[in-house]
């Protein structure tokens, strides 16, 4: 068998016809003979070239509002026949079946039509059939038939008949088959998923089409590509392109800003907060953020949820970041920041975020709810005889926001709606109570009427008896130790107010 292959026949019917006509034309000039449907069929027509409604080929109508069109074995026996065998070529030959070389089919828009908000039972009519049907058949066949499912692959198309003329080699025809089972097996995930929202069934199953790849991975030995759309997300308004320790900062900093309402700065390094405030002026929330902790913000990554006007952008020129991200940019704040080539600038947009998490571990993968919980003030339960001020509780659920947001072992201190330090994912939570306090006594913090946040319970009052010495004054976590009452005990000997969430707040 020849791995060369002239096509003779071509079976096409698609629901977009952008970029369509050249490949008719070129068709048409190498003497193909094209079979055709319904609204493809009238399109071909008017570009003047000759068609041959499928109808003609059956010997059946369209039926059933269109629902079944192609279906047929004049049609199925054309592309699946395997032309090295002399008994599927009799069959043809006796039963007057066209050998189809080459099947142009795209599917109807599910995705679209699902997330337009349709009612379902336009849902259920976009569940394509006849196409689904037609791009699995003709990729099987591979060897004898081009398939091309998508109106992203015109092009290639037109580029191989064009050199070729007319033409194409087996390889060809097994790219195009392996595009063609990444369009079908993406649209059969989506409905599956359509249909796995109410009482799921317990399986994995993910398709995203988009990608693009990244300078490198986590380290430059490491490969790296992003699947999905960011230009859906954010609007680049300068610098490279995100690397993949860019992302995960920016999807962390992302997260962690939609805790807050007021005017905020964050910044991050390594996925943990070192800097954030909230302010009722958008550039005293950048200053204060920014003494939290100036050595770590250097190279980091920004994100406020303000636009960031002029007066604030002078302020934040100066350090070295990696990533800035805002809702928007005055021009001017544009103009001076852009004066950084390689700074990159974002513009968040307003996108709905998944709901839900995985990553690959082990020989598998695990997947869990985001955490989505979060404690106010209504929320919290005053375990001890001092209640916590107004001022307390603010900083408390201030304090709260953060925690959720850092790597464990973690513990938060804060006071006035400012972090003054943290102490990050140590293996013990008396050794992050102890790297937050010397690092707020090394930024100058007084740590007199701070408040202490921890993402877990106390087993021990070993904390609080530390928190308490150094000045703190209220401490929030989510309590369940069977050993609660000794931390409460000691607040209530030695005048500090706790209060209990009931919800912990691991992050690993």
């Amino acid at each position: 068998m020849s791995a060369s292959k002239k096509v003779k026949n071509a079976l096409i019917s698609v629901y977009y016809k952008d970029n369509l006509e050249p490949i008719i034309h070129l068709l048409h000039k190498h003497g193909v003979n094209i079979y055709s449907t319904g609204g493809t069929e009238s399109f071909i027509k008017d570009l003047g070239v000759p068609v041959i409604p499928v109808e003609e080929l059956t010997s059946y109508p369209s039926i059933l509002g269109g629902r079944v069109k192609t279906l047929h074995p004049k049609v199925f026996g054309g592309i699946l026949a395997r032309r090295e065998l002399d008994t599927d070529l009799a069959q043809l030959a006796q039963y007057e079946i066209p050998e189809i070389d080459l099947v142009i089919v795209d599917l109807y828009p599910f995705e679209e039509t699902l997330a337009s908000g349709a009612a379902e039972q336009d849902i259920i009519e976009k569940i394509d059939i006849g196409g689904i049907s037609l791009i699995r058949a003709a990729a099987k066949n591979f060897k004898d038939v081009i398939i091309v499912s998508s109106k992203n692959d015109y092009t290639f198309l037109h580029e191989v008949l064009e050199k070729q003329e007319g033409n194409s080699t087996l390889a060809d025809r097994k790219e195009f088959a392996k595009r063609a089972f990444n369009t079908s097996s993406h649209y059969d995930t989506a409905i599956f998923n359509y249909f796995n929202e109410e009482q799921p069934l317990t399986v994995f199953k993910q398709s995203v089409q988009q990608s693009q790849t990244l300078r490198y991975g986590e380290n430059p030995h490491q490969q790296g590509v992003f699947f999905g759309d960011l230009n859906a997300m954010f609007e680049k308004l300068n610098g490279k392109e995100l690397s993949y320790n860019n992302l995960v900062d920016v999807d962390a900093a992302v997260e962690l800003i939609k805790e807050f309402e007021e005017p905020t700065f964050a910044i991050l390094k390594h996925t943990n907060a070192c800097g954030l405030a909230s302010r009722a002026s958008l550039k005293q929330a950048w200053i204060d953020a920014l003494a939290g902790d100036p050595v770590s913000a250097f190279g980091g990554v920004i994100i406020c949820n303000r636009v960031i006007d002029a007066e604030t952008a002078k302020e934040i020129h100066s350090l070295f970041c990696e990533v800035l991200i805002a809702p928007g940019f005055d021009s001017e704040a544009v103009s001076l920041l852009s004066e950084k080539k390689n700074r990159i600038l974002l513009v968040q947009k307003n996108v709905a975020l998944p709901s839900k998490q995985f990553k690959t571990l082990l020989n598998g993968v695990i997947e869990q709810d985001k955490d989505l919980s979060m404690e106010g003030i209504a929320e919290m339960r005053a375990v001890t005889n001092k209640v916590p001020t107004e001022q307390e509780y603010n900083d408390l659920a201030f304090a709260n926001k953060l925690v959720k947001h850092t790597k464990s072992n973690t513990i938060i201190l804060a006071k006035g709606q400012q972090l003054l330090a943290s102490g990050v994912g140590q293996t013990s939570r008396v050794d992050a109570l102890k790297q937050a306090i010397v690092k707020a006594e090394a930024f100058g913090f007084d740590l007199n009427g701070a408040v202490m946040a921890s993402d877990a319970f106390f087993p021990f009052p070993d904390c609080v008896e530390i928190a308490g010495k150094a000045g703190i004054t209220a401490v929030i976590q989510p309590g369940g130790s069977i050993k609660d009452q000794d931390s409460i005990n000691y607040c209530n000997e030695n005048g500090l107010a706790m209060v209990m969430t009931g919800v912990r707040h691991f992050k690993h």
